[in-house]
């Protein structure tokens, strides 16, 4: 009898252990670069109050994510810093289209060491300046719009550096490796002491930056996908969204 009941308590054991770990829920999360922080604090809010759910998070460059979506990598929520790549995946049958929303917007800032610049007219004057690769960095899409139309690209073009997302941009800046960098308000928000904001780029030269949500087509079949993507969308995502400086309308 003593046996029979180690044996009984054994396979109760086994199947707690077993129904836990069913329990335990991935979200696969692609994410713009430039939204880190704030997905990252959102995400634990979430987690406090679902212990089981597990984030799985990939942050990049928009272009970069979706290609990677497109090739295979798991994704349930995708935040684009760009129309673009949302509806790309749409086109490849990928989102679930029932389920896509605006998330936030951003400004176009310009950063470097205390008075390098003043305004968009000075930049000539500069050695190297770094900007998205406007291929797969929305940010670089924005800046090479505002270059443009401020009839400054031909000037600058052998002057840019091209990095792989607005981070990176940041980071060429306060190491001292470029004279200066097109990062979003909210970048400029994380620098060190070495860099200061010197502008703000006119939103008269490029389209306004914004950051579409939605879940993927897998995402929209993982309930747990769909109570944080209802969560980031929620009126307590957006107080959030607005205390790390983005705007919500």
């Amino acid at each position: 009898m003593k046996l029979l009941k180690r044996v009984s308590i054994g396979v109760v054991l086994c199947v707690f252990m077993l129904t836990s770990v069913a329990a335990a829920t991935d979200v696969n999360l692609s994410v713009a670069a430039s939204m880190k922080e704030v997905v990252n604090f959102l995400s634990d809010q979430f987690a406090q109050k679902n212990p089981s759910v597990k984030f799985v998070k990939n942050y990049g460059a928009s272009g970069a994510l979706a290609k990677q979506i497109e090739n295979g990598a798991p994704a349930d929520i995708f935040i684009s810093a760009n129309l673009k790549w949302v509806d790309y995946l749409k086109d490849k049958k990928l989102m679930d289209n029932q389920n896509i929303t605006m998330f936030a917007y951003n400004e176009l800032v310009f950063v470097g060491k205390p008075n390098a610049a003043r305004g968009m007219q000075d930049l000539s004057r500069l050695g190297k300046i770094a900007i998205g690769s406007p291929q797969s960095v929305p940010a670089g899409e924005y800046t090479t719009e505002a270059l443009q139309k401020a009839g400054m690209d031909k000037a600058l073009e052998n002057k840019l550096v091209m990095a792989k997302d607005v981070r990176a941009c940041l980071m060429y800046a306060e190491q001292g490796e470029v004279d200066g960098a097109f990062v979003y308000k909210t970048d400029a928000l994380l620098a060190g002491k070495n860099v200061v904001v010197l502008f703000t780029v006119p939103q008269t030269l490029y389209s306004r930056v914004t950051y579409p949500i939605g879940l993927m087509a897998a995402g929209a079949k993982n309930k747990d996908a769909v109570a944080f993507f209802r969560f980031l969308i929620s009126d307590e995502g957006k107080k959030v969204l607005e205390e790390k400086g983005f705007l919500v309308r």
